[in-house]
């Protein structure tokens, strides 16, 4: 678990970054809050552009965090799920927010 920072007014923006700052992670959640549950294959779809290295790395990341739950299936080729826990689910409300500036900024510069 990350260490909580007791300091001046802008570390709860960082105390939240920490969490969601990694190359891809907010993406990650995004999709995954859009599915309820991934396969590793299914976010390698979704995102053809992020190696699977880097995935793989900021999945693990996000388990380690306990933003993320990973689920293996003993089964050949093994199947991977990722679901959101209990305290990712406290993030959806930021990425929400993300995703609705995302939409409004799209539609500016279209306009």
């Amino acid at each position: 678990m990350k260490e909580i920072y007791d300091c001046d007014l802008g570390c709860p923006v960082q105390n939240t970054l920490q969490f969601i700052a990694g190359k891809w992670k907010s993406v990650i959640l995004y999709h995954v809050f859009k599915n309820d549950v991934l396969r590793f294959s299914e976010l390698q779809a979704k995102l053809p552009y992020v190696s699977k290295r880097m995935l793989a790395k900021q999945l693990s990341e996000l388990e380690e965090d306990g933003i993320l739950a990973k689920q293996i299936y003993p089964v050949i080729p093994v199947k991977t799920e990722y679901r959101v826990t209990e305290l990712g689910s406290s993030l959806y409300p930021v990425i929400k927010a993300m995703e609705i500036w995302g939409i409004n900024y799209n539609q500016k510069i279209k306009s």
